[in-house]
């Protein structure tokens, strides 16, 4: 099935993986980034690889800016990647950081799939992926914000799929587990800005410690990559798809640990 693919975040990890996975694949690879130093770099890790890519500038959060990028392209397929981990209890998160996350990972999704849909419906074909997390599916602390972005996205896509079926698109959930993305780096960062004044500083300090207790095990965002192009060329693709062993550990968990005891479990684990 060749045409062309958006996959918005494609400067690292999932993203930049899933661009020359694409490629490689036989797609007209586009992938989306903030800066032009970032669509270098794209391009130069795709000159390695062998495979050739285009690069779009794009703020997935600038509405006008994400109608101009995909007018440009004729698309068969839409990678809703763009993202970013954040970590910190509901208490220590504002509304400007919290709206910001919304934007970033609910709203600019469903934008970009609403912009790309009457050239999939004229087609009569169109794949749209979004990527949401395990923790589309589970709760745990400090990451209460990210959760509801995610889980917000996996409510808001399961109605789409249902609204557009008839149309021939198709809408899918990927829910990675942990990844080698920079998810450290990211929780780190949250953790020191966070500050050692809040009250959660401790459970902030045993969060990352388990983050890098965690890192050998951690996948390789290849792995999601390739899966993504196996969903873009098929005819028929699932509406969800787990990806990781702790993917699957923790929707097994969801399905029959009781509230009470998930709690008590990530309480205790986290020094609550």
């Amino acid at each position: 099935m060749p045409g062309t693919v958006l996959t918005t975040g494609a400067n690292s990890g999932l993203g930049l993986a899933t661009t020359l996975e694409l490629a490689r694949a036989g797609f007209h690879s586009v992938g989306t980034v903030r800066t032009p130093a970032k669509a270098k770099l794209v391009h130069q890790v795709a000159a390695e690889a062998g495979v050739e890519v285009e690069t779009a500038l794009l703020d997935v959060t600038d509405a006008d800016a994400c109608a101009e990028v995909v007018a440009a392209y004729d698309l068969v397929g839409l990678v809703n990647n763009a993202g970013f981990g954040t970590s910190g209890a509901v208490e220590d998160v504002g509304d400007d950081e919290a709206r910001q996350i919304l934007e970033t990972m609910t709203l600019a999704p469903m934008r970009l799939a609403r912009l790309a849909l009457p050239g999939m419906r004229e087609r009569g074909a169109g794949t749209i992926i979004n990527i949401s997390s395990i923790y589309g599916r589970v709760t745990t602390p400090f990451t209460g914000w990210y959760q509801a972005a995610k889980h917000g996205l996996e409510g808001v896509s399961d109605a789409l799929r249902m609204e557009v079926a008839g149309s021939g698109v198709r809408v899918v959930l990927v829910q990675p587990g942990a990844f080698r993305t920079s998810v450290f780096d990211d929780a780190a960062r949250d953790v020191d800005r966070r500050g050692p004044d809040s009250r959660y500083a401790p459970g902030y300090k045993r969060s990352l410690d388990l983050l890098r207790l965690a890192d050998p095990i951690m996948g390789n965002p290849e792995t999601v990559a390739k899966l993504v192009a196996r969903i873009m060329r098929s005819r028929a693709p699932r509406a969800r798809y787990l990806v990781g062993p702790d993917a699957f550990a923790y929707a097994a968990a969801e399905r029959v640990v009781p509230t009470t005891v998930w709690d008590f479990v990530n309480r205790r684990v986290l020094g609550l």
